[in-house]
């Protein structure tokens, strides 16, 4: 398909035709001047409104919230999402195989992640592939029902990602780094101020990584590129205009994972280097996006603004699929082929109107939306005969763990589409901060949302649509209170849904799930004001969510709708201490239950607690270390693997060798702990201990 490709081109070669209109004008008119400053004045204080849609601190959203800034992302070594949401309060990264992840936070999957606070939610819940952390200026992890950003979703939380924008100074950094299974990273990240009164600049960043991994035969390489350009337009306006292409290749890729649990219950102990995939197998995904937004200041307090985002992907693989049950000796597993071409189109339009208004001798926040995304895929399959639910021979194995020549490829059959589907949804939002008195503020919104699918579920399940349509309100209800100058207590009340895309045993597509979430908390600001520190007291309920039951007599995995209680609470503080430490640390404690009261999603670890904290050196001022640990208490799957209680710890060092150029050392898995991650869906052993070494040189 040549459509994405088009796409990218138009948005470039339109990018740059106004770049060069904007670069010609090099003697600006008196009044540019004047209209100058509110450009700059944008860009230099930017604020996200990922948590509630309204500009606010996070000390005044009554929801937790955690943040990976790009400093922490860059020192820590993250580069990509995966491996950063892996370090945030309350959030567990699920690995379903080497190319698919799902996200879960207070017990259940993340099935919302937006880019600048759009997107549409993903009701399976599986991410492909890692976005690459150079792109984004912050990560943010809201966590509760989202009642206030979307329509759909569920009572686990949203990850917001924010790209980095245009700044008002020219410059940037380059960087290089080498580590361990051959790992090899080029990065460069430029702004550039375009025109002589400062009212249009340009961003360009661009990353690309090749590394072999410890797992056999498995090969990553993955490279983006992002363009953004914002500038005036007339007296009060600003258009913004970016592209990013992903070109994401995996060689040896995992479908599915390690089965370890035997059939006389002991649990297999293999290299944590084992994989099931065969040389042949490839996961390669390319994405290609452009977005243009455009806010216009109808006065001091209000602004009116439209966004539109297009994504365009392609997934093409060749994958080995190992089931069965495990025998003493590891033999007793089967294997199955498949081959696949998929591709996907998102489309997102997005108006409205934000500001502040009088009443009451006092002054309100409101915001009012309209928003309409829509979404295209399709998945072709190669198989015998060209019939889609027609399968390979399932081919014995040699015990496990077996080489990436066990199984020889097959001979594929023709390319048929199998899978195809279609959703759109459609929701009109409002959200006001009221300010009721000067220590009391109330934050309200309401979603009304329209959501219609159709076509076969996204991962060939072939359910029925019963009622294709959904159509709900869903409210939000905040309160707010500073207690002191410096202490705030808040609640707040928000339910959700999520059509499914799971089937029941007759293979009928389950009604949407319902979400509530409720949460009671305490914010404070220590150290003058650098250090804010959470804790959050929260009940999170799943009404009819998916529940995994068996196997159908059409061989199809089919799912039970169960009311799934969370409660539990956490504990979060993160800033400075003192001029040169930064610390992050939170603890989560999670009771999670079904319908008869009795624990439910034992993959899901109880207790979490993590921590982050870094410092210059006294000593010497040149040099800045840093250390984050993350802890989870034991996790089991009933007929699968089991993983006690562990700690992982990653550290590095910094050495700035002059005021341009730093040096940095990673260790990753400080300790080399051999640990089980992936239960939800199998397993597969965490890196042991690995290196990496980087220059950064600011431009």
């Amino acid at each position: 398909m040549n459509k994405p490709f088009t796409l990218t081109a138009v948005a470039v070669a339109s990018a740059c035709a106004l770049l060069g209109a904007v670069h010609a004008q090099t003697t600006p008119a008196p009044t540019q001047q004047i209209e100058s400053v509110v450009v700059t004045g944008k860009r230099a204080n930017r604020i996200s409104k990922g948590a509630t849609g309204l500009a606010m601190e996070l000390k005044d959203t009554p929801q937790t919230i955690s943040t990976l800034d790009k400093e922490d992302i860059a020192n820590f070594g993250l580069t990509g999402s995966n491996e950063a949401l892996a370090l945030a309060t309350g959030i567990n990264v699920e690995l379903w195989e080497t190319n698919r992840a799902t996200f879960n936070a207070r017990g259940f999957d993340i099935q919302l992640t937006q880019l600048d606070g759009l997107g549409m939610s993903n009701s399976w819940g599986t991410v492909v592939g890692r976005e690459d952390t150079f792109v984004f200026d912050k990560i943010e992890l809201i966590r509760g029902a989202n009642g206030l950003l979307t329509g759909v979703g569920n009572a686990s939380g949203t990850i917001n990602y924010v790209r980095k924008r245009p700044t008002n100074e020219d410059g940037g950094e380059a960087n290089i780094a080498f580590g361990s299974w051959g790992k090899k990273r080029i990065g460069l990240d430029y702004n550039k101020v375009l025109s002589d009164d400062g009212a249009w600049a340009a961003r360009l960043v661009v990353a690309h990584e090749d590394k072999d991994s410890y797992l056999r035969d498995l090969k990553d390489q993955r490279t983006t590129v992002y363009g953004v350009v914002d500038g005036q337009i007339g007296r009060n306006g600003v258009l913004t205009v970016g592209v990013t292409a992903t070109d994401s290749k995996q060689d040896g890729a995992m479908w599915g994972s390690l089965t370890l649990r035997r059939s006389d219950g002991t649990q297999a102990d293999l290299p944590v280097g084992s994989s099931t995939a065969q040389k042949y197998n490839y996961w390669n995904v390319e994405s290609r996006s452009a977005f243009i937004e455009y806010a216009h200041r109808l006065s001091d307090d209000w602004e009116a603004k439209v966004t539109y985002n297009n994504r365009q992907g392609k997934e093409s693989t060749k994958l080995f699929y190992v089931y069965g049950t495990l025998n003493p000796d590891n033999t007793g597993l089967i294997g199955q082929h498949y081959r696949s071409e998929g591709d996907t189109n998102n489309q997102t339009l997005d108006v409205n109107l934000s500001g502040r208004f009088s009443a009451f001798g006092r002054k309100h926040d409101l915001l009012v939306g309209l928003n309409r995304s829509e979404e295209e895929l399709s998945t072709d399959t190669y198989v015998p005969g060209g019939d889609c639910l027609a399968g390979y021979a399932n081919p014995s194995l040699p015990a496990q763990p077996f080489g990436g020549d066990a199984v020889p490829e097959p001979t594929w059959g023709q390319r048929t589409t199998c899978t195809t589907g279609e959703q759109s949804l459609t929701r009109l939002y409002v959200a006001s901060r009221l300010q009721l008195t000067d220590a009391f503020k109330a934050i309200l919104g309401v979603n009304a949302m329209r959501h219609v699918r159709g076509g076969q579920s996204r991962y060939g399940s072939g359910g029925k649509l019963l009622d294709p349509k959904t159509q709900e309100v869903s409210p939000y209800v905040g309160f707010t209170y500073d207690i002191t100058p410096d202490v705030l207590g808040y609640v707040s009340y928000s339910d959700i849904f999520l059509p499914q895309e799971q089937a029941d045993i007759n293979g009928d597509l389950l009604a949407p799930v319902k979400g509530i979430n409720t949460e009671v908390g305490v914010k404070a600001e220590w150290l003058n004001k650098s250090l804010l520190t959470t804790f959050a007291l929260f009940t999170a309920k799943q009404e009819g969510l998916a529940t995994y039951a068996g196997v159908n007599a059409a061989g199809q995995w089919w799912y039970k709708p169960v009311n799934v209680e969370s409660k539990g609470f956490e504990i979060e503080a993160t800033g400075r201490l003192g001029k040169d430490a930064k610390i992050t640390t939170g603890y989560t404690r999670l009771i999670l239950t079904g319908d008869d009261g009795k624990d439910i999603y034992e993959w899901v670890p109880r207790n979490t607690f993590n921590v982050r904290v870094d410092s210059g050196v006294p000593a010497l001022p040149a040099l800045r270390v840093g250390i984050a640990a993350r802890w989870q208490s034991d996790v089991s799957k009933a007929f699968g693997p089991s993983q006690g209680a562990y700690v992982k710890a990653d550290a590095f060092a910094a050495y700035s060798l002059n005021d341009r150029a730093t040096l940095r050392v990673n260790v990753n898995n400080l300790f080399d702990k051999k640990a089980v991650g992936g239960l939800q869906s199998g397993a597969i052993y965490i890196p042991p201990r690995h290196y990496s070494v980087s220059l950064s040189y600011k431009l």
